[in-house]
């Protein structure tokens, strides 16, 4: 009896042992990351990069917590949200304050070309011989060329009218875009068409390109439509903070940052690093959005598409035996 009970305890040793290895190895660090969701498929994208990378490199399980963009800014700042991935500054007005005074850290610019205004197809400036589309306005570069061209975009209701298609009523930006409607004076042959919502507008501008017409509209990246279809943003005046909104120059790009809250920072020095070298760019997450569209991959499919379309960022990012863990995984 005494050597059965012996061994028993034995056993149950070496079985925790085991347990205790396993939990070191493969079932990770027991720690786990809460990333932020504002809803959009950019930030879903993106939390699903860094997710997989902290989750096959560094053992790190994690979530993702849906909110508003003040919502989840006030969840970094409570320490509720750990990683905000996508932080639009520009539409938070306490960021900087609330950096300066130490409430939350910026570890890195995740991108800042995520240009907005008016697009056009590259074909129509330029042609598409694969496509036998001729050039129909090779001088068109600028906002304000538009009044030398209505009868290209013609409006379908008003005969002798061109189209600008805006944005959506409500937007802040569609008051913008109408503004520089009038101050170009392209209210004398174009009228300003307001489409109902953001997948209207995306059903015109895809249906058009697909056709190889001609069409003028408000847009704006990262989005899987710009990444999908080689539409140009036409050039406008300078911009100037003190005048955009009057219509009178260029809108501004957004420098979006990837945010962290201090009680994680001081906690995840791994994942600090690891998101201190993050750096992408609009153009790649668009192109990533329009696999997504294409293939209907899930983000952490297309997140593991991007980083073997896109594999030098592991060098980037990370230092060379966890970008081989990385590629390991992935390959």
């Amino acid at each position: 009896m005494k050597k059965f009970i012996g061994l028993l305890i034995l056993t149950i040793l070496v079985i925790i042992t085991m347990v205790g290895c396993a939990s070191n190895t493969t079932m990770g660090t027991g720690k786990e990351i809460a990333f932020a969701d504002a809803g959009w498929d950019s930030n879903k994208f993106h939390n699903a990069v860094a997710g997989i990378i902290a989750e096959k490199v560094y053992g790190y399980k994690w979530r993702e917590i849906p909110g508003s963009t003040t919502v989840l800014h006030e969840g970094l700042l409570k320490g509720e949200v750990d990683i905000h991935m996508e932080v639009w500054t520009d539409n938070l007005a306490t960021y900087e304050q609330d950096l300066a005074e130490g409430k939350v850290k910026e570890l890195s610019i995740n991108f800042d070309d995520d240009y907005q205004g008016l697009y056009v197809p590259r074909y129509v400036i330029e042609g598409d011989s694969e496509r036998g589309i001729k050039a129909l306005a090779p001088d068109l570069k600028y906002v304000w060329n538009l009044k030398d061209y209505p009868d290209i975009f013609p409006d379908d209701e008003n005969k002798g009218m061109g189209r600008i298609y805006g944005a959506i009523p409500g937007w802040e930006v569609d008051e913008i875009i109408h503004n520089k409607y009038i101050n170009y004076g392209l209210d004398e042959n174009f009228i300003y068409f307001r489409p109902g919502s953001d997948a209207a507008l995306s059903a015109a501008l895809t249906s058009a390109y697909d056709k190889g017409e001609p069409i003028v509209a408000y847009y704006w990246e990262p989005t899987w439509l710009m990444g999908k279809y080689d539409f140009v943003l036409l050039e406008d005046e300078p911009y100037d903070e003190s005048t955009y909104k009057e219509g009178k120059t260029q809108l501004p790009a957004v420098t979006v940052t990837i945010g962290m809250s201090n009680e994680f920072y001081d906690s995840n020095e791994e994942i600090v690093d690891f998101l201190s070298n993050y750096k992408t760019s609009s153009k790649m997450t668009s192109e990533a959005l329009a696999y997504m569209q294409d293939t209907n991959a899930d983000y952490i499919e297309t997140a593991e598409w991007f980083l073997k379309e896109y594999d030098y960022l592991l060098d980037e990012w990370l230092n060379e035996e966890n970008a081989k863990t990385m590629r390991d995984y992935l390959n």
